[in-house]
């Protein structure tokens, strides 16, 4: 064979004519389409399938292993709630209500009474010390007597999947979840001791009441450390885990002391007690429960999320002082009781010039509903949202002094007529505001320009969607009435925005949010003094006046359209206050306006608050003079005629002495 056939040649077959080795396989020529593959061929396959899944199993096992090596913190489970029990506290340092699960520090089973830990592991995991995180004799034995029950009587996760499931995992029941609840028990079996897992285990554990962990639930529910448990008491405790919720003592007594029983028994069983003190030992019942505190309120359900993110997690209670001035809210909740305003709603919030609520009722009853009409509802402000619109215009260069057209006006086809239906023509912005013109408010926004109003708005706190329309100066976006006091605030305070809290310190602004702050303060002539002239205005001669004090009173009323809502806001001395009335259902509250209910309200609150709370507030402006009050007019009262002594039904030769008497009465009448 010469070189050239040696080349280009495989076994005498020219390389042109071998088959290409990168071509897909063909089938044999004589196999027909849809054949199977052959017998010898279908073993291969499946064992290439099952080392797949295998390996991939393997896989994820390696994985997750590797998780929790470098990320799992093994003293999760010996840590505080990340939201953590908290007792609220008023001002003065009176409870006034409690919320969140109780964990208290961590147990160690070295230190206990022998007994205690028994009891939780012959319920639990009688073959706890004997296993390595699952225990197959268990579950079957679990599967066994839940059969014969004809129910779930025992479960067959050990107290390391217990503790691995609390600790690492949710609570959602999958096979996914289970698998990797098997995983991470070998984990902690390998990195702890049997002790360390039992001590985490028993720290953690829930016992219903919201209490977690062992010495959390000693003192709970008897009012001891867990190391000076009795038998009685251990047993009950074992006995909660199963089903904290339906097993609690407080609540259901007879099933909490029938599981005990059931507790002591399996002692018997395990070796831990005789079967005579199984028999023969007392019950345990657990201490008399103080009255306990609401675990919500208004108020505190404001501001819970404040105290969250102000406080770092604890054991036991965090003890959280609050800006709720106690007397101050029983006066509110007293006067809210009181009004009458039928099947309507009322909400009021009293704070501070610098934000700091000290008064807070939502409705009439948080126990029919505890939805806070002061700070989740968002109704229209109607026109105690004129506010904005006038400071706008001094911010303009307008006066109280000035004069504005009360006269109809259209706009794009939408005219706004005057509650009363009377237009004055030529008033000053004084008596625009204090008569609450909608015609001439209407007129003034339009002058100054709506960007000018929702600026002024923005300004001082008002964050809700604002709409960019003419009826937007008779307050048609929706606020809360919380907002808008705080809107008000900034006028008595003069800085601008003042932000509502619940905690006695205002929360630092840091970074960028420091940088960016927009707080500003008004100008104390052209500005405050303006806006405390017009603000004194109507709620002394304008359609507040109801609501008039003996001190400085400072206010405005609102009313939407139908008479929907129905507001007054306005602040005296060192209190301002906000009142809403109105109906879920959004109908009409009749002839209830600003001026009449709520301004009655805001009366009869402040009256009893001002008296308690002295009348020193904010300075007012230099020079600042309030004007004198209107005096009603009274009709002369007629003269006191004492009766005469002398009967009118005397003869005509009587009237000389007559005459004579009338003179007499008519001297000492004049002394």
């Amino acid at each position: 064979m010469t070189d050239y056939e040696s080349i280009w040649s495989r076994g005498g077959v020219n390389v042109e004519d071998l088959p290409d080795p990168f071509a897909p396989a063909q089938p044999p020529p004589d196999a027909a389409p849809g054949s199977e593959e052959p017998e010898e061929q279908k073993p291969r396959s499946r064992w290439r399938r099952t080392k797949i899944i295998v390996g991939s199993a393997l896989l994820v096992i390696l994985i997750t292993l590797l998780w929790l090596v470098f990320t799992a913190p093994l003293s999760r489970a010996l840590e505080p709630l990340p939201d953590p029990a908290m007792l609220f506290l008023s001002a003065e340092g009176r409870p006034i209500a409690e919320r969140g699960a109780m964990k208290e520090a961590p147990v160690d089973v070295a230190k206990l009474n022998r007994l205690t830990p028994a009891a939780f592991v012959s319920i639990e995991d009688r073959r706890f010390y004997r296993h390595w995180g699952i225990d197959p004799r268990g579950i079957g034995r679990a599967m066994l007597a839940n059969v014969r029950a004809g129910g779930v009587r025992e479960g067959g996760s050990t107290i390391t999947q217990q503790l691995a499931k609390t600790s690492f995992l949710s609570s959602d029941r999958s096979i996914k979840r289970k698998a990797q609840e098997v995983i991470i028990a070998f984990w902690l079996e390998g990195w702890l001791t049997k002790d360390e897992i039992l001590s985490r285990y028993l720290s953690s554990v829930y016992f219903g009441d919201g209490v977690y962990g062992l010495r959390a639930a000693a003192h709970h529910y008897f009012n001891r450390d867990p190391e000076n448990l009795s038998l009685a008491q251990s047993a009950m405790l074992a006995g909660l885990v199963q089903a904290p919720s339906r097993l609690a003592p407080t609540r259901h007594l007879k099933a909490a002391q029938n599981r005990s029983r059931l507790v002591l028994a399996t002692m018997a069983q395990t070796g831990a007690i005789s079967r005579q003190k199984a028999r023969t030992v007392k019950l345990a019942r657990p201490v008399r429960q103080r009255s306990p505190l609401p675990s919500g309120t208004y108020f505190t359900d404001w501001m819970a999320p404040q105290a969250q993110d102000a406080f770092d997690a604890e054991f036991g209670k965090v003890r959280v002082e609050t800006t709720l001035d106690a007397d101050l809210q029983r006066i509110a909740v007293r006067t809210i009781s009181r009004a009458a305003i039928g099947g309507a709603q009322a909400a009021l919030v009293a704070m501070r010039p610098d934000g700091r609520v000290v008064a807070m009722v939502g409705g009439k009853s948080y126990a029919d509903t505890p939805f806070n009409r002061a700070t989740q509802a968002r109704r229209q402000p109607g026109s105690a949202f004129k506010l904005f619109v006038y400071l706008a215009a001094m911010r303009a260069g307008w006066t109280p002094d000035s004069i504005i057209e009360d006269r109809p006006i259209a706009i794009d086809g939408w005219s706004p007529g005057n509650s009363d239906g009377i237009y004055r023509g030529k008033i000053t912005l004084r008596e625009a505001f204090a008569r609450s013109s909608n015609a001439a408010t209407v007129r003034l926004s339009q002058k100054v320009g709506r960007p000018s109003v929702i600026r002024a708005a923005r300004d001082l706190g008002i964050t809700t969607s604002l709409p960019d329309k003419p009826s937007l100066a008779l307050g048609t976006g929706g606020v809360s009435l919380l907002e808008l006091t705080s809107a008000y605030a900034a006028i008595l305070s003069r800085r601008y925005p003042v932000r509502a809290r619940g905690l006695p310190q205002e929360p630092e602004e840091g970074g960028l949010s420091a940088f960016f702050s927009s707080r500003g303060s008004l100008d104390e002539r052209s500005e405050r003094a303006a806006m405390l002239d017009l603000l004194w205005a109507a709620a002394n001669t304008g359609t507040g006046k109801r609501a008039a004090l003996w001190v400085p009173t400072f206010g405005k009323t609102g009313t939407t359209q139908d008479n929907r809502d129905a507001l007054f806001v306005g602040f005296a001395g060192d209190l301002v206050v906000g009142v809403w009335v109105g109906r879920d259902d959004d109908k009409s509250l009749g002839k209830i306006s600003g001026g009449t209910v709520p301004a009655r309200i805001w009366h009869d609150f402040m009256s009893s608050a001002v008296s308690i709370d002295g009348t020193r507030g904010p300075a007012l402006p230099a020079g600042y003079r309030e004007r004198p009050r209107p005096q009603p007019q009274q009709k002369p009262k007629p003269p006191v005629r004492h009766p005469s002594p002398l009967p009118e039904q005397w003869s005509e030769d009587s009237k000389p002495l007559r005459d004579i008497a009338r003179e007499i009465q008519n001297v000492i009448e004049e002394r």
